[in-house]
């Protein structure tokens, strides 16, 4: 099956209530072990890539990257692109070939957040791409972007106003999620992604995967979060992958870098894969 669009991979999650892990991935080791779990479990995935990683890596290489890796493949996959408030490297993305992006101009007012949202929709429309929307800034900071800060919370009516005038795909509400570690247990507003799929009928995108029960996301999913997150979780899986290897490689005296890789593809690859059988994504490609 060739790369498709986000809204063939999110509706049919939506539809069916199943979740789609959303994985942020910042090099070439880690791109190609999340889609070999893809394939694996016959599971749709979400390739993302934060503005931090097109600017270190470069949107050309990237591309060329994400075009090496899913010809050929044979279970539904896209590409996005996580939290960008430059409007000039969502231009450059869509160019180069990104499905989805996710326009964040969470932290201009609603009107202009708005106003921008519908040119940005417009402008992927072009590309045959979708957009995710947010007016609310996700608690917490992720590769450089966002806040510690609680974000505030807007009126559902507001929220309602802002998808239908923006046309946006997939949206993105605060409802005590947070990007990185969890300093303890969140507070989720379950009622608040009820309301939205019930009075929008959009699918929710859930930020702040990383870190969050089985309970959590059981229940979210069920209400329509039919995109769900995953970045810091995967960090952490790479960094302490790699530095068990090198402590027992220091032990042993012995310094084989292909053995690395494979190693951390390989904790990589289970991690993803029990993510996809939790969400229920495994066996739906």
């Amino acid at each position: 099956m060739p790369v498709v669009s986000l809204n063939a991979i999110v509706k049919p999650a939506f539809d069916k209530r199943y979740g789609v892990p959303a994985v942020n991935v910042f090099n070439d080791l880690t791109m190609e072990a999340v889609l070999a779990a893809a394939v694996a479990e016959r599971s749709p995935v979400i390739i993302q890539t934060s503005v931090k990683t097109v600017r270190s890596i470069g949107v050309k290489s990237l591309s060329a990257m994400w075009h090496s890796m899913t010809e050929g493949i044979e279970v539904p996959v896209c590409l996005h692109l996580d939290h960008c408030p430059d409007r000039k490297v969502i231009s450059e993305c869509l160019e180069q070939g990104w499905n989805s992006v996710l326009f964040d101009a969470s932290e201009l007012p609603v009107a202009e957040n708005q106003r921008q949202t519908v040119e940005v929709v417009a402008e992927a429309r072009r590309y045959g791409a979708h957009v995710e929307g947010e007016i609310e800034s996700i608690t917490g900071v992720e590769d450089g972007h966002g806040s510690d800060d609680e974000a505030q919370r807007q009126p559902l009516q507001v929220v309602l106003d802002f998808i239908t005038d923006t046309g946006v795909d997939v949206f993105a509400p605060a409802i005590g999620n947070a990007h990185g570690v969890y300093k303890q247990q969140p507070v989720l507003d379950f009622d608040r992604v009820e309301d939205i799929v019930r009075e929008a009928g959009v699918p929710i995108a859930l930020h702040g995967g990383s870190g969050l029960t089985a309970s959590d996301f059981d229940g979210l999913i069920a209400l329509g979060c039919a995109k769900v997150n995953i970045s810091t979780a995967l960090k952490m899986t790479y960094m302490q992958s790699n530095l068990n290897f090198l402590q027992q490689s220091a032990i042993d005296d012995k310094w084989d870098p292909p053995s690395l890789f494979a190693h951390t593809a390989g904790d990589i690859h289970r991690m993803i894969s029990d993510l996809m059988r939790q969400f229920g994504s495994s066996g739906m490609a």
